[in-house]
């Protein structure tokens, strides 16, 4: 037996409508009331409205989509594939990118059998960083079409964003290089504080050879550009001898601004010649935030006059009979260089010069009579994911000798002297400035 209880109204205890029915319209709760369905229990005959349940577990691997929901996918360990179900007019499916990786690993979204996506049997692929989209299946002609479409990437950033300089990466890390001047924006921080402790190098700009007598006397060779690198403990590369981590005063915190890049240049050697020898040019310094590396000496010009000196600078400049250069000047903790080496100058045979300091070492001895003293040694880092040296000294020239090379840009290299057969002094090499962070 069927039993039939017959109300216009259901009320609680204080008098408020539960449920009301008016004029056939049926009100479930009171203003102010939350309806709930119980745990397990499902709703059917309510219709939607263009919206989805979404699924609040990620998919990591293919899986075939259900009309009314809306799917997580995370293609951190790979792309994989969404199917979609069987196509009936007001089918509704959503999908979001989980972790900002669509733009490595695409999801792809695959039509059931013969339907269409916008008109074509045919996948989609989704590539772009933190897209969500929603398809709503509208009729056989056009299939799913694509209602809704957000590129926007609204997430707090676990680490820094930046931009400046030529960026690559290598593993978990981006790297910042300047070849010249300009500017390392940073837009975010990590809300680690380890991770807003940057890798650097600052290498500056290595001091000129100087000038020579044609025929006879050897000029001083360059100092090379000042070498300044912290090793940031989050960054695993290997760093130089010189890591100036240990240091305190030497690490690098960034904020959110801008920090302009000075990148010195190399020095111009000496035009040398019977009465236009002359020493090299100064390098120039490199600049990042508080880290300052000092343009190596120049080289002394040589002949029988006085004022033959190197100059100081990050690493000295040599000289032919007279003082050369120190290096460290001005003063770092590491030492940013070393002292060039000194001649002997005329006297016994021919005149013996001395080769610009190193980052690595001061200049070496004279081996040889005939020949000048070799500059000091570089050292090498793999900031940039491979080991690269810099900041050699440049060497006293020879006798006889040759045509003395100008340094390659960039690495920060004192320039060689002029020498009996080429009196003038090389080209120092300009300096860089190199950044790196973690960013994933």
């Amino acid at each position: 037996m069927t039993s039939t209880i017959k109300v216009d109204n259901i009320q609680d205890q204080d008098g408020n409508n539960i449920i009301n029915e008016n004029s056939n319209t049926i009100t479930i709760g009171a203003s102010g009331d939350t309806v709930t369905l119980a745990s397990g229990a499902s709703q059917t005959g309510f219709g939607r409205t263009g919206t989805v349940d979404w699924q609040t577990t990620p998919k990591t691997a293919t899986f075939t989509a259900v009309s009314g929901e809306g799917y997580f996918a995370n293609t951190t360990g790979s792309a994989f594939n969404m199917n979609l179900p069987a196509g009936s007019a007001g089918a509704i499916v959503s999908v979001a990118d989980y972790a900002g990786t669509w733009q490595t690993n695409n999801l792809t979204v695959v039509p059931n059998g013969t339907d269409k996506i916008g008109g074509l049997n045919a996948n989609v692929a989704l590539d772009t960083e933190g897209q969500s989209v929603t398809f709503i299946f509208v009729d056989s002609t056009q299939g799913w079409i694509n209602t809704m479409d957000s590129t926007s990437n609204v997430r707090a950033n676990a680490f820094i964003v930046a931009t400046g300089g030529t960026i690559t990466t290598s593993g978990d890390d981006k790297i910042h290089t300047f070849t010249g001047p300009g500017t390392f924006t940073v837009s975010s921080l990590s809300p680690n504080a380890a991770n807003n402790l940057v890798s650097y190098l600052v290498v500056a700009g290595g001091g000129g050879g100087g000038g020579s007598v044609a025929g006879y006397y050897a000029g001083g060779g360059g100092g090379a550009g000042g070498y300044r690198e912290v090793k940031s403990p989050v960054t695993p590369y290997t760093a130089s001898p010189l890591d100036g981590y240990p240091s305190s005063p030497n690490r690098i915190t960034v904020t959110a601004t801008a920090f302009p890049i000075t990148v010195g240049a190399g020095g111009g050697g000496g035009p040398g010649g019977p009465s236009g020898r002359s020493n090299g040019i100064q390098g120039s310094d490199s600049v990042f935030s508080t880290i300052t590396s000092a343009g190596g000496g120049y080289g002394g010009r040589s002949g029988p006059a006085s004022s033959l000196n190197g100059n100081p600078g990050g690493s000295g400049g040599g000289s032919y009979t007279c003082t050369a250069g120190s290096g460290n000047t001005p003063s770092t903790t590491p030492a940013q260089g070393q002292n060039g080496g000194n001649g002997d100058g005329p006297g016994s045979g021919p005149g013996r010069a001395g080769g610009g300091g190193g980052a690595g070492g001061a200049a070496a001895g004279t081996p040889h009579p005939s020949y000048g003293t070799a500059g000091g040694p570089g050292v090498a880092t793999s900031i940039t994911g491979s080991p690269v040296t810099r900041s050699a000294g440049g060497a006293a020239g020879t006798q006889p000798g040759g045509p003395t090379p100008n340094q390659a840009a960039n690495t920060g290299n004192g320039g060689q002297s002029g020498n009996s057969d080429d009196p003038k002094g090389a080209s120092a090499g300009s300096g860089i400035v190199i950044i790196r962070y973690k960013f994933q």
